[in-house]
């Protein structure tokens, strides 16, 4: 009998797993995603009725995921990201405004079952990322970080809070990513062309909802290509077919926007928006409402009058000219948009403090992560995993490149908080073992010393 798919993600193929010892990790992740989804369902139970205000429209429920969902569950088709019938769009990818139509078309449009149902589905994503976090951290640790890593996650504010009280696909990307990180760890001595094919289709949809995943799509697969040439097998072929694979995914999309827009757009058209929301204007915030349409009523008439891809073209002429004219003031910004993804600071300015009151206890968890992560980082390298290592880092740097280019927001970062749970994990479990050898140690002087 071929070994499961749970045998074949922890352990090297040519090893078997016990059925004992496979239901002991069935039973023991079960237990670990109930808690994890009871926590925030219960969030869920006092937040969700923020989403059924009706101000704007009932802008708050979803936002432009929600408006493109309400066109298309009404058979506009899809279109509309804002109050306006502006026609159709490529501001937002696929699958997340269409899982959300389904969920309008079963339950209603804006209504307070869709909205349970949504962020249930919502904190489902985010409590099974347990599973990938718990085999990742098992692959490239041992058993007791892997038990660590995934109880943090289970309890951890940032996957809470972005799960049960956001309607965006943070918690979605960053189950993706992790069983990505989990599929190419597996991959890196076997060149079997269809698991390399399913990894092209996995990379291919995660694309489709968040397109900042293609990004990091050459450095996972020149770190595998890497790791099959040293072994002398088929990276190429491997490489193709995976490559053959998500462009295969991601192609429908492209012919839609072709013949919808009748411009060619990959992935979507609104990347100069967000440059010029987080640049332009040099603002005291790290997003500037009054060069987006959801914040600005010029814009938003702007927006109407252009149509989007007219609109979109104002915003790539604005952003480049403000690049030309202060590359200083960019550059300076783009790093400060560095500081904001690993240590949580943007600003002490008391104006500021009173838009993001709890800046301070943020600045002080996700500075702390970052560090515990740099030092599981270190501790791979002195354990001689330098390859994986790197592979962690490569992901790390690369995923937040295009929002350090134009903006971020604190829940952008939230898709490689598993791997930073991880390498957290790992830090401290080394930390504990080294304490432990260190009052051993002391008790050995202390027994000499005595006799």
């Amino acid at each position: 009998m071929a070994p499961s798919l749970l045998s074949y993600l922890t352990y090297p193929p040519s090893q078997f797993i016990s059925p004992k010892i496979r239901n002991a990790f069935f039973s023991w992740l079960f237990w670990n995603i109930l808690a994890g989804w009871s926590v925030r369902l219960i969030v869920v139970a006092f937040a969700y009725k923020g989403f059924l205000v009706p101000d704007r429209d009932h802008w708050e429920f979803g936002y432009e995921i929600g408006r493109v969902a309400r066109s298309l569950a009404m058979g506009r088709g899809y279109a509309n990201p804002y109050w306006a019938d502006t026609g159709p769009t490529a501001l937002l990818t696929p699958v997340y405004p269409y899982m959300l139509a389904g969920v309008f078309a079963m339950f209603g449009v804006y209504t307070r079952a869709s909205a349970l149902v949504f962020l249930a589905v919502n904190t489902f994503f985010s409590a099974i990322t347990s599973v990938p976090i718990f085999l990742i951290a098992r692959k490239t640790s041992d058993l007791l970080t892997a038990k660590i890593a995934a109880w943090v996650w289970a309890l951890f504010p940032y996957a809470i809070a972005l799960s049960a009280t956001t309607m965006w696909y943070h918690s979605f990307v960053a189950l993706l990513l992790a069983v990505i990180f989990l599929l190419v760890l597996s991959l890196r001595s076997s060149d079997r062309l269809t698991a390399w094919g399913g990894l092209g289709l996995l990379l291919g949809f995660a694309s489709l909802t968040n397109p900042v995943m293609a990004g990091i799509t050459p450095f996972l697969g020149g770190w595998l290509c890497l790791q099959l040439r040293r072994q002398h097998k088929r990276a190429f072929a491997a490489a193709s077919v995976g490559v053959m694979a998500m462009v295969m995914t991601v192609l429908p999309w492209v012919v839609r926007n072709r013949l919808v827009l009748h411009q060619p757009v990959i992935f979507k058209d609104g990347f100069w928006l967000e440059v010029c929301v987080g640049n332009v204007n040099n603002s005291l915030h790290w997003w500037d409402g009054t060069e987006h349409p959801s914040g600005s009523a010029l814009e938003s008439a702007q927006y109407q009058r252009l149509g989007e891809l007219g609109y979109m073209g104002t915003k790539r002429r604005l952003a480049i000219l403000y690049i030309k004219t202060h590359p200083g003031q960019y550059a300076l910004r783009s790093l400060r948009h560095v500081g904001l993804m690993w240590t949580g600071f943007w600003s002490f300015d008391p104006d500021y403090l009173r838009q993001e009151p709890f800046d301070p206890e943020n600045i002080l968890l996700l500075s702390t992560l970052s560090m515990l992560s740099l030092s599981g980082l270190h501790h791979l390298m002195c354990r001689g995993q330098r390859a994986t290592a790197v592979l962690y880092l490569l992901v790390l740097l690369s995923f937040p490149i295009p929002y350090y280019l134009s903006h971020l927001d604190p829940g952008f970062r939230h898709p490689v908080d598993p791997l930073l749970v991880i390498l957290a994990s790992f830090a401290a479990r080394q930390f504990m073992l080294k304490n432990r050898a260190s009052a051993a140690a002391r008790e050995e002087v202390a027994e000499l010393a005595l006799r």
